[in-house]
């Protein structure tokens, strides 16, 4: 008994405060508040089964992810090609804009300042349009901030791969928004690197 009541707590202090963002992008899977519940609550509910297997002071946050990116493919994924489809239509304002960039430069480049003018419903409807492996990079690099190592670890893929998905998930995000953005009157002679 004791053994569980200090596995419990142990996981209550260290997996529950990452909840409210797992939930989050469990909402921008799922679009819906109660798929999105549901896909919490088996996260968490395999995550304290697996707990003992967790190996203390690694990264919680990515086995976390991992576990739900799993549980969602197998849970949702397996759907009608319409419901399965991942997509980031509840990103906030911020993440699109000034919070997060679509670059990894430091300095605000002439895409971040294009990217605050642009209305969030176009950024959303672009992401939407790319391919699964790509969005699900994208987002975990500019929505939830993951660095490399991490997105490999919650995708099982090589730190390689994911490098190449964000840089091609980039240039296909560019290109859908490159005709938005002349129509808007911003200046571009050609679709950026």
């Amino acid at each position: 008994m004791k053994d569980k009541s200090a596995k419990l707590r142990s996981f209550e202090e260290q997996a529950l405060p990452l909840m409210p963002q797992l939930f989050g992008a469990a909402l921008r899977w799922t679009r819906n508040p109660s798929d999105a519940e549901d896909l919490v609550q088996e996260t968490f509910a395999k995550a304290f089964v697996a707990w003992d297997k967790f190996e203390q002071g690694t990264n919680l946050k990515a086995w976390l992810f991992r576990i739900m990116t799993n549980t969602h493919i197998n849970l949702y994924n397996k759907r009608s090609k319409d419901q399965a489809k991942t997509a980031l239509d509840e990103l906030e304002d911020w993440q699109i804009g000034g919070g997060e960039s679509l670059t990894s430069v430091s300095t605000r480049s002439a895409e971040s300042v294009a990217l605050d003018n642009m209305p969030a419903s176009i950024i959303k409807s672009a992401m939407d349009q790319l391919p699964d492996e790509f969005r699900m990079v994208v987002y975990y690099a500019v929505v939830e901030g993951l660095p490399y190592a991490e997105i490999a670890e919650v995708m099982d893929t090589p730190v390689g791969t994911v490098m190449s998905r964000l840089h091609r998930g980039k240039k296909m995000l560019r290109t859908l928004l490159h005709e938005y953005a002349e129509q808007e009157g911003y200046r571009t002679e050609e679709v950026p690197e």
